[in-house]
């Protein structure tokens, strides 16, 4: 049986949007087929200083993978284009390529390694923003509310 799992995918470092069709690329060989794909969007640094800014996307994937194997599966795929860490001494800096799990088939996951919905995605507008392009009327299984709703409350603040 096939899940849909939503992703966003960031980087603010070299070719950006080179780094992220990229990682697609590899979503797409090793999670499953891409169903939905969102715009570009080019956003300032989250949680940090820095004074390059970010290329952001979402996409939805249908995959054959429990929502621990895409992580590690997605984790790979970091790895596997130049990303070492995604914090410093907990902190976050650049990166080469950012894949975040948001969501995955309505499911609420909350382990030490993984935690579904992304437990900041309602306070990022990089990734509501995309989200509700490819996503307007999935609900937060947490929230209750609709992506488009969390964004636009998001933004209205």
């Amino acid at each position: 049986m096939y899940s849909t799992a939503y992703l966003g995918l960031g980087s603010n470092l070299g070719d950006k949007r080179r780094n992220i069709e990229s990682a697609i690329a590899k979503v797409a060989e090793r999670v499953g087929s891409i169903h939905a794909f969102s715009g570009f969007y080019e956003t300032a640094p989250w949680g940090y200083d820095s004074k390059v800014n970010y290329l952001n996307v979402a996409i939805a994937v249908s995959t054959k993978l429990s929502p621990e194997e895409l992580l590690t599966i997605t984790q790979t795929i970091e790895i596997n284009l130049g990303r070492h860490r995604k914090t410093i001494n907990g902190e976050y800096h650049d990166r080469l390529i950012d894949i975040d799990i948001l969501l995955y088939n309505g499911l609420i996951i909350n382990t030490t390694n993984l935690t579904i919905p992304h437990p900041l995605m309602h306070q990022r507008t990089f990734v509501l923003q995309p989200l509700t392009e490819i996503a307007p009327q999935v609900i937060h299984p947490v929230l209750k509310m609709s992506i488009t709703t969390l964004y636009y409350n998001l933004i209205s603040i």
